[in-house]
């Protein structure tokens, strides 16, 4: 009795796909009407096709079964039987071809070649209606068989039902082989364009996930190296006039007004990264650096030596300090900060920001290349994504050592937006 299970199952399964394919329809007439009513049409071409697209062209063979039906088919039951056979294998083989595991699958092709031969089987031993099954082979055959052999196997198959065909009913029965190239190569045609429409389309929201996905990266690391060193500041900068307070108010107020200071600019910086226009300056942060440095009680030593830079090198070399001193400022209990710019002899430049401090500027055992926390990760990938590197760890003489290297000749990182940080993560 396994084999009633597995027709009960089948048949489950065709009313589930139905089901669904109902369920699409009606979803993809509510997008059409209210595309007409909004004068704009949708890009969605609806539902994608099923077996039950291919079911009607089962009418064709009523021609054969009315000659059943009318006695005029000689052995009625081989006919019968015959018929039957070749309306499941049709129905089996149309349902499994819009899958594309099960179009690939053995049974799916070995279905096909059973369907082949029932159908030579029939044309040849009752001729007249019967020779339109051939055009329903070339339409499975079509649905089933995608690519580039299937215009060989059209052409083959157009050729055996010709050769049938005039065997059965003469030179008047070639239109037979006509239909049946027609429905091989018509068939095969409008399904791969169908599927590969929709592979096109999957393919571009996919993209434009990832883009959205890449956007809320970029800027929730736009917004750490921001805010991380702008409150590291304000919190600095508030506790030295807490201390200042007491004893020299005029101090007290200077640091009060380098809050107000810092908070305006980072108000300014928010609303540029917001927009994704803003670009580092290495000046500008390494002013910020002695004056975050200062307030936190750490001695800053700044050095810049070598040719000029370029804007992408600027900006993220200026990106590399705002992170290393905000760490020195948060976690390091350094008393000095070396920060240093030069030009190395293999045509790169480097920074190097060193710290005499008992702490760690992230976590790490050892120098390796792009460890630390995330703001020492986020720099790694934008430096590695233009040409250069960042080392981050323990310095052997004690401290903490950050080391970023680029190339000095950016050129054409003008046009990257991985350069233009922080547009790009």
């Amino acid at each position: 009795m396994s084999w009633i299970r597995e027709i009960t199952c089948q048949v489950k399964g065709w009313r589930a796909a139905r089901a669904r394919w109902r369920a699409d329809m009606e979803r993809f007439k509510v997008e059409q009407r209210a595309a007409r009513k909004s004068g704009k049409w949708p890009e969605n071409p609806g539902p994608p096709p099923t077996g039950f697209a291919l079911l009607p062209w089962l009418l064709m063979g009523m021609g054969s079964f009315s000659n059943l039906l009318q006695g005029e088919t000689p052995n009625p039951w081989i006919g019968g039987l015959g018929l039957f056979t070749f309306n499941s294998l049709y129905i089996y083989v149309t349902f499994r071809s819009f899958v594309k595991e099960a179009r690939e699958a053995r049974s799916t092709k070995v279905a096909l070649v059973l369907m082949g031969l029932v159908t030579c089987g029939l044309a040849l031993g009752y001729g007249g209606s019967w020779l339109y099954f051939f055009p329903l082979l070339g339409l499975a055959t079509g649905a089933v068989l995608r690519g580039p052999r299937v215009g060989q196997i059209g052409l083959g198959l157009t050729a055996l039902a010709a050769a049938v065909s005039i065997f059965r009913a003469g030179w008047d029965a070639v239109n037979v082989a006509y239909g049946t190239f027609l429905s091989t190569m018509v068939t095969a045609a409008i399904l791969s364009l169908s599927e590969a429409v929709r592979e096109l389309r999957a393919a571009r929201e996919e993209l434009a996930r990832r883009a959205v996905e890449k956007e809320r990266l970029r800027f929730s690391r736009d917004l750490h190296d921001l805010l991380g060193h702008t409150l590291s500041v304000i919190v600095v900068k508030s506790e030295a006039a807490r201390r200042l307070a007491p004893r020299d108010l005029d101090a007290a107020l200077t640091q009060i007004t380098d809050i107000e200071s810092v908070g305006r600019q980072a108000l300014t910086e928010i609303r540029e990264a917001v927009t994704g226009y803003r670009e580092g300056s290495l000046t500008t942060e390494l002013d910020r650096a002695r004056s975050a440095l200062s307030a936190a009680s750490v001695d800053p030593v700044v050095r810049q030596s070598g040719a000029p830079l370029t804007p992408q090198n600027e900006a993220l070399l200026g990106w590399v300090v705002r992170e290393a001193v905000t760490n020195v400022v948060r976690h390091s209990g350094a008393t000095r900060c070396e920060i240093t710019v030069e030009g190395v002899p293999n045509g790169q430049v480097r920074l190097t920001v060193t710290d005499d401090g008992t702490g760690t500027g992230a976590p790490a055992t050892g120098p390796a290349e792009g460890i630390g926390g995330t703001g020492l990760k986020g720099l790694t990938e934008r430096l590695a994504a233009a040409g250069g590197s960042l080392r981050a760890g323990p310095s052997p003489r004690g401290g903490f050592t950050v080391t970023a290297e680029l190339p000095l000749e950016a050129a054409d990182l003008a046009s990257s937006p991985v350069a233009m940080a922080p547009r790009e993560p």
